[in-house]
This record gives structure tokens, C-alpha cells and sequence, in this order.
């Protein structure tokens, strides 16, 4: 079995990413997971997800569970695994680990995310100005991820810094439609898709 984020309005990016690779014997199980503010619905939904690949294991099946990214990091997975194990403390989970957003991103831009002793801060959401003002203090490289809804919030803030030309926003990390952005001095109005990512780029990465 092959489970996986169900999507929103057709296929989800896990399953979509795996159909390659599915053989016509797999069977697969979308499992929906809510993404409400309200934590009942969000854990309503995590039960549910975790009955379901519940009833299969209990009959010897495995369960494979798939997710873009790597599944320790701002992962669904998390939660189903942890209400699966407070079920079922006998169910044994192994994790393979993938690549995540700001690793493939710095790597499709050829540039390292850190170096040295250099500090990073990863946001995985941002929804005051105030918190990047107060991260770019002292981090010497930064990731926003779901960049997209504040952009031009963010974009001000990196122009008052000087920030702007080691700045980079890639959309759609390691998909086809790929899109790279670099120097953002020129980019003060990118309409982004909610699968974009910013690196910030503090400081200087030098090797001296």
C-alpha cells in the first residue's frame, strides 16, 4: 500500500511525483489532512488518516507513506506517525530520509547554504515583518518558506537592508516548470505559487 497527502483539487505533489514509478499491482491511498487553524480539525483529521493505514497493517499489510521532501522536516508524516504510535506503540516506522526544500533550492542555484559556523533560521511561515527583522539581527543565512503571500512585505524589508542582490526565490524546486529568481532588485512584484522558497543570504559566504 502507498499512501500519501491527498490533494486539494486533483492530484497531490507526492502522488503526482511518484506515478512514474507506481506499478499497476500498488495500490494507493490518498489520505486528506487538514490544514485549519483550529488544532480539533487538524487532529479530527490526523485520527482519521491514522485509522486508515491502521486497518491495513493490522492485517500484516506495510504501509508506505510518501510526502515531497524529506518526512522529518514540516512533514505531515510527523503527525500521523505519532498519533499511529500513541495507538499502537507495537507498529514499527522506519524513515528514509529525502532532500528537503532549502537543500534542493540552494542546490538548483549552485550556492551553499551555510558555511562555517555561520547561523541559520529557517521560518516556515511568516506573518509578521517584525519576525524577519528580528531573525536577519542575527542569522547569517535565511529560508522563508510559503514566501508567497508576504513577498512584498519581505521584499521592502531585504531593499532597507541591502539584502536584495543575495536574494533568491526559486518556485517549484526540482519540478519541470521550475522557476529561478535571482537579484531581487529587480523582481519587486513576482507573483509567486505557495511552493516557492527565499534564501536570504546574510552574510557573505567566504572561505576565508
Amino acid at each position: 500500500m502507498v499512501a500519501f497527502p491527498a490533494g486539494h483539487d486533483g492530484l497531490g505533489v507526492a502522488q503526482r511525483t511518484l506515478m512514474p514509478w507506481l506499478r499497476s499491482e500498488q495500490q494507493q491511498l490518498p489520505l486528506s489532512f487538514s490544514f485549519s487553524q483550529d488544532r480539533g480539525q487538524r487532529q479530527s483529521a490526523w485520527q482519521e488518516a491514522a485509522a486508515q493505514v491502521w486497518g491495513y497493517l493490522r492485517r500484516g499489510d506495510d504501509v508506505v507513506f510518501a510526502s515531497e521532501g524529506d518526512v522529518s522536516f514540516y512533514s505531515t508524516f510527523t503527525y500521523l506517525a505519532q498519533t499511529l504510535l500513541t495507538w499502537h506503540p507495537q507498529v514499527s516506522v522506519e524513515v528514509v530520509p529525502g532532500v528537503c526544500s532549502p537543500l534542493a533550492t540552494a542546490a538548483v542555484l549552485g550556492i551553499p547554504l551555510t558555511i562555517q559556523s555561520q547561523r541559520l533560521a529557517v521560518l516556515p511561515a511568516l506573518y509578521r515583518v517584525a519576525e524577519l527583522e528580528r531573525v536577519l539581527d542575527w542569522a547569517e543565512a535565511v529560508v522563508l518558506m510559503k514566501v508567497s503571500s508576504v513577498y512584498p512585505q519581505v521584499w521592502s524589508v531585504l531593499q532597507q537592508r541591502g539584502l536584495l542582490s543575495c536574494s533568491y526565490v526559486v518556485q517549484h524546486v526540482t519540478w519541470p516548470d521550475q522557476l529561478i529568481y535571482t537579484d531581487l532588485q529587480h523582481h519587486p512584484n513576482l507573483e509567486l505559487s505557495y511552493f516557492s522558497v527565499m534564501i536570504i543570504q546574510v552574510a557573505a559566504n567566504s572561505l576565508g
